[in-house]
């Protein structure tokens, strides 16, 4: 077992105005491992997750109190680079969002954003190898100059897993990768996810419990903005130690 903790959070409560909508959470996400977070709508998930790059910065009024660390440094501190936390740190959002722009550019946008390299040959190989690690090399190598908006969504989805993998986060924070996309393209990211934990640390918000049994290494279960339960998947799925868990995944809640 890696217990080797990648991020660790310590009392985050989060608010919008006077609005609580984090309550003392505690929770250390390891290295390698893929991290599910489950839960009903509007419990605080995706709250969680955008707060562990900074994201929720970008919502007027928000405030987050607490501790994130990311090995060991802490991300709320002044000095941090936001820029470079968001680098270190991707996010892979529920609709794909490819920018209106060749598939080559889409990928080799942070690097240019970012001044990773100008070199051409060097940017060519950046967008092979992460098409190649996004599984989309093969359906796309013959079309790199042609636009982004013209591929499936399950394709998109992989594309902007490609476009986040190309400036070499450490972390990949996932809302609802697969919940716009049909049954194959949903087996594809899932498989995805699950070759990526190999080089990355990955936390993934999901609906699908399915999905968060058979991808993750871990899953928490969030209700009204609080961590109810937290410990390995398999372990969380089949004896629960929390009421509240086992009526969630069994499907007696509400």
């Amino acid at each position: 077992m890696n217990e080797t903790a990648k991020i660790t959070v310590s009392g985050m409560n989060v608010f919008y105005g006077i609005q609580q909508a984090l309550f003392g959470i505690d929770l250390k996400i390891r290295k390698h491992y893929i991290t599910a977070l489950i839960g009903p709508s509007g419990c605080g998930k995706s709250t969680f997750l955008r707060s562990l790059n900074r994201m929720n910065d970008l919502i007027p009024g928000i405030r987050v109190e607490g501790k994130v660390e990311l090995d060991g440094e802490d991300v709320y501190s002044e000095r941090m680079n936001i820029i470079q936390l968001r680098r270190r740190v991707g996010m892979i959002f529920q609709r794909s969002n490819p920018f209106p722009m060749s598939i080559y550019d889409n990928v080799a946008y942070g690097l240019r954003v970012n001044k990773i390299t100008k070199n051409r040959f060097k940017t060519d190989e950046i967008v092979e190898k992460t098409l190649r690690s996004a599984a989309l090399w093969e359906e796309v190598k013959d079309r790199l100059t042609k636009s982004a908006i013209g591929l499936s969504g399950g394709q998109q989805q992989r594309l902007c897993i490609a476009r986040a993998l190309a400036v070499e986060p450490e972390v990949l924070l996932m809302d609802e990768p697969a919940s716009a996309l049909d049954p194959i393209s949903t087996a594809k990211i899932e498989e995805l996810i699950y070759e990526l934990k190999r080089d990355y640390t990955i936390v993934i918000v999901t609906h699908n419990m399915q999905q968060a049994a058979r991808v993750s290494d871990e899953t928490g279960f969030f209700l009204n903005g609080r961590l109810v339960e937290f410990s390995e998947t398999k372990k969380l799925f089949t004896s629960p130690r929390n009421r509240e868990t086992e009526d969630y995944i069994t499907g007696r809640f509400g």
